[in-house]
């Protein structure tokens, strides 16, 4: 199998011992993105919508570095501090996905990684 890290400016650094994502053949496999701007380190915004929009901006960073698109991303998951937060992330969401958004899942968790409201994971499929 062919298996390669990668890696982007566009998104945030790992903060521990993980790849920003995995391509494994025909496969890409996003880290979770937290609504963090990779320039200054800091979260975008206090409110979930706000951290949702710069997850997804970080989640399709990752995806285009791997030479894909987000019309590529076959699934996603959502988690959220909070899923009082579902209606705003959602509307969020619907930007970035097209006509034949991907599946996803979305749960509610007890934290995130620094506190974060939102934190987004994906997997695209090249071909």
């Amino acid at each position: 199998m062919n298996r390669r890290a990668i890696a982007t400016e566009g998104a945030p650094a790992a903060i521990g011992p993980y790849s920003q994502g995995i391509a494994a053949g025909d496969l890409l496999f996003t880290a979770g993105q937290l609504g963090i701007d990779p320039a200054t380190g800091e979260f975008v915004a206090p409110d979930a919508a706000g951290q949702a929009r710069r997850a997804l901006q970080n989640v399709q960073a990752v995806v285009e570095a791997a030479g894909l698109t987000l019309d590529h991303v076959v699934k996603v998951t959502v988690f959220l501090a909070d899923m009082d937060d579902f209606a705003a992330v959602n509307a969020v969401y619907a930007e970035f996905f097209g006509d034949a958004p991907p599946a996803r899942s979305a749960v509610q968790v007890a934290r995130l990684p620094l506190d974060g409201r939102v934190e987004i994971e994906a997997v695209a499929v090249r071909g």
